[in-house]
């Protein structure tokens, strides 16, 4: 398997000898307990190790994460769509972007855990991670996401989809990896989500996002999820180590509420408090770190007809306008192009795309995921 390129011959040897890599570690003391679900036997031969692609060694000690993962968080690399599909461009995409994290940003290794070619080869990214996703226990401290880098497993996309939609090939294999994720760490296909729920960024890309509901249905079929244990509404939560668009549209609840803060995708002091402030207030759990829990966002998010303005609109629309609608301007008012872009964001998310942003409406809005994406037409 895999054996057309000179370089990856040596993938049998390096195979039988994966569990024994050497990587700086610093925390391995910690009794991991090994996770219930995850089978310590998983092929995952089909995932290039570091010493396959021919990585560099880290530049500095790694970690073990002590807290569990939680979730998968999907990017694209904003690199050039290339039309080069081969093992080869696979296996130099891994070393490109390796050296631009380690060279560039002076990171210790690559940031991600995992990285798929348009051609559809999976890589080993961070050091470790391959090793951790066999044991299913802890992940690897990464650095694909601030605020998230210890409890999700970051999967970078060779490409910019922005404008563009992944090929099939890397399509079907984000679906192969986080399947095995899913099944390794515990997780469900609705805690797949997109950079740019925790993080200001234009990344995974507006035509990739479209898709994600789609490859959140392969992955629960795959799995083989009972539709009753799907919660009705997965928030993000996101807590005070993260800043995003999401954040801004809690900013401009909080402040609908009453809270003196400012919408700036900033989890700043005032949102803290303002969060605990609200938690408290309506009888949920005050979190230490502000997460914005499902009890939170609920309590928050107003459900909107038609004729409503103020800033729960302008949340809406600010949202809507980040994730690719361009015609939604952030005025208010609860117009027309407005109304179509929530009942696009309904119809993508299997609910009544009547245009009324009701709790799941938000949820979606926000980066959520609903049940009613998993049900089969």
């Amino acid at each position: 398997m895999h054996f057309d390129h000179p370089e990856l011959d040596r993938r049998t040897l390096l195979r039988a000898g994966l569990g024994a890599a050497a990587v700086a570690v610093v925390g391995s003391e910690l009794a991991f307990p090994v996770a219930a679900q995850a089978d310590p036997g998983a092929d995952l031969d089909w995932i290039y190790s570091c010493e396959e692609w021919g990585a560099r060694p880290p530049a500095d000690p790694l970690v073990i994460s002590a807290i569990p993962t939680n979730k998968i968080i999907v990017h694209h690399m904003a690199f050039p769509n290339v039309t080069d599909y081969s093992e080869a461009q696979a296996i130099k995409l891994a070393r490109d972007c390796q050296n631009l994290h380690m060279d560039g940003n002076r990171w210790s290794d690559t940031g991600q855990h995992f990285t798929i070619s348009r051609g559809g080869y999976v890589m080993e990214g961070r050091h470790g991670s391959l090793e951790r996703l066999q044991a299913g226990d802890r992940q690897m401290v990464s650095a694909h996401c601030p605020g998230e880098n210890g409890r999700s497993i970051g999967i970078e996309n060779e490409g910019t989809y922005v404008t563009d939609t992944p090929p099939d090939e890397l399509l079907d294999s984000l679906v192969k990896l986080c399947t095995t994720i899913c099944r390794q760490y515990g997780l469900h296909a609705h805690d797949i989500f997109g950079h740019w729920d925790f993080r200001t960024t234009l990344c995974p890309g507006a035509t990739f996002y479209r898709l994600f509901p789609d490859v959140r249905r392969r992955v629960f079929e795959k799995l083989g999820t009972d539709l009753a244990d799907v919660p009705a509404r997965r928030w993000p939560d996101l807590w005070r180590f993260v800043g995003s668009p999401s954040v801004r549209v809690a900013q401009y609840l909080l402040a609908y509420r009453g809270y003196a803060v400012t919408p700036n995708s900033a989890f700043d002091a005032a949102t803290v408090a303002a969060v605990q402030d609200w938690q408290a207030r309506n009888g949920i759990p005050v979190d230490i770190d502000a997460t914005i829990t499902g009890p939170t966002w609920e309590t928050l998010a107003p459900e909107l007809e038609k004729d409503a303005t103020g800033l729960p609109v302008q949340a809406v629309q600010f949202i809507l306008n980040v994730k690719g609608y361009a015609d939604v301007a952030v005025t208010g008012e609860y117009d027309h192009a407005t109304k179509l872009a929530v009942q696009d964001i309904q119809q993508l998310h299997g609910l009544p795309d009547n245009g009324k942003v009701s709790t799941s409406t938000w949820c979606a809005l926000v980066g959520g995921v609903v049940r009613q994406s998993f049900r089969q037409d």
